[in-house]
């Protein structure tokens, strides 16, 4: 491909880098992440803080323009916090990965854990939209957004080093965590794309 492949991040404030500067949210370090894996692609930051997947679905149709050529959608946190019923969050995610199939886009779908004050049920039927999803639509998955935080073994030493103060979004240091540990996964969303774009 000639062109770079551009990608639509569409997602919630972990998306969007709240309370982080600029240069230090997770779009910029994906994306300088990927110039330093010689992969030839540019991040469009689709996030909005405080988004859920009813306002992800409401702003798809005019996210997806006509340069975007892949999609990463990352949404479901902001349900899962509020308690949201996981049967409408799915249907949410599966009109967005509807809406991208129909444009024949690759889409890396990105999930996030469920907090556990809702129980075990709640968290179980949450955590499942996202292998479902990515089996039904064929896309890419990562399970958790937070993984490499959520997985250390210390969770207080690993909340104190790579999470902000609020304890719901990483830090700089925790960002750059999720981008070396996702970015295999976008890389192989770069290469479904140029194989899509190859068969054209």
């Amino acid at each position: 491909m000639a062109e770079p492949v551009t990608i639509a991040a569409l997602g919630d404030s972990l998306t969007q880098g709240y309370g982080l500067p600029p240069e230090d949210g997770f779009v910029p370090q994906l994306q300088a992440w990927l110039q330093g894996q010689g992969a030839d692609a540019a991040i469009l930051n689709a996030g909005v803080s405080g988004d859920t997947t009813a306002g992800g679905l409401a702003r798809i149709g005019w996210t997806l323009t006509d340069e975007v050529d892949a999609l990463i959608v990352a949404l479901g946190g902001n349900d899962a916090l509020r308690g949201l019923d996981p049967a409408e969050a799915r249907a949410n995610l599966d009109a967005i990965l509807g809406e991208a199939g129909a444009r024949d886009l690759p889409v890396l779908l990105v999930g996030i854990g469920a907090p556990g004050n809702f129980g075990p049920d709640y968290r179980a039927a949450f955590e499942a939209i996202y292998r479902d999803l990515a089996a039904t639509h064929d896309t890419l998955l990562v399970r958790d957004f937070l993984a490499p935080i959520v997985a250390q073994a210390d969770r207080a030493a690993a909340r104190a080093a790579y999470m902000q103060a609020d304890g719901l979004h990483p830090n700089a240091d925790g960002v750059a965590l999720i981008v070396a540990e996702m970015g295999p996964a976008v890389l192989a969303l770069i290469d479904r794309t140029a194989a899509a774009h190859g068969s054209d």
